[in-house]
């Protein structure tokens, strides 16, 4: 398939910087940002909210199913964040972003049915390329064919250390050690998961965020971007 422009996949473990680094890696090269982890959790946010076990396979796939059928799952760009998530009509962009929905999503992202009803709702958003996408399969199953691979990675304690100076803005945030057992226990489904597990695609360009600030991240992904596309 020939693009115009690329599609540039960006995997990696959770709190590894990927949102914030996709959102401005698609502003500096005027893409469409299109998170995909963002899908899951309002799925796992829907399931909640609708009293379905999130280990139910079957009344998750038909929840989300019902949810594309309707359209009532809506992705709206958004200058600041990149994208909005409305669910049923209400902007849920904040509440898919606590710590109980991150393991929500890695929850309904084991089911087979699940990621086969949101395949195509992914493929649909990017295929034509000029888009970013970050998540956990991107480069491996959503898009193998992608111009662009990242794995964005960075040590567990790093990502714990990130996600716990940003819960400590808000009310009940967990300790830091309860923050490392929550990265580390999303790492651990994530990796091994029977469908989709986080693995780094061969042709993906390895990036630790570990010891880079995110704009070095972002200005380290655009060079490879700028000398691997002519476009």
């Amino acid at each position: 398939m020939s693009r115009a422009k690329p599609v540039i996949a960006i995997d990696g473990p959770a709190g590894a910087g990927k949102s914030t680094v996709a959102r401005n890696l698609a502003k500096a090269l005027g893409f469409v940002l299109v998170d995909t982890g963002a899908i899951y959790r309002a799925v796992a946010l829907a399931a909640t909210r609708a009293g379905v076990s999130r280990a139910d396979e079957p009344a998750v796939a038909s929840l989300a199913e019902d949810l594309l059928r309707r359209e009532a799952l809506v992705f709206h760009r958004d200058a600041d964040l990149g994208m909005r998530v409305l669910l049923e009509g209400a902007d849920v962009s904040d509440a898919i972003r606590t710590p109980e929905m991150g393991l929500g999503a890695s929850e309904v992202s084991v089911h087979p049915k699940v990621r086969a009803a949101l395949l195509g709702l992914q493929r649909h958003a990017g295929g034509s390329g000029g888009v970013v996408l970050e998540g956990r399969d991107i480069g491996t199953v959503v898009f193998p064919d992608a111009e662009v691979k990242f794995f964005l990675t960075a040590s567990p304690e790093v990502r714990a250390r990130r996600r716990h100076a940003e819960l400590m803005l808000k009310e009940s945030a967990p300790s830091f050690e309860e923050t490392l057992a929550q990265v580390k226990e999303r790492d651990l489904k994530d990796e091994t998961r029977a469908v989709a597990p986080l693995k780094r695609a061969a042709d993906a360009v390895l990036v630790d965020s570990s010891d880079l600030d995110f704009d070095g991240v972002v200005e380290q992904m655009l060079t490879h971007v700028r000398a691997s596309w002519r476009g």
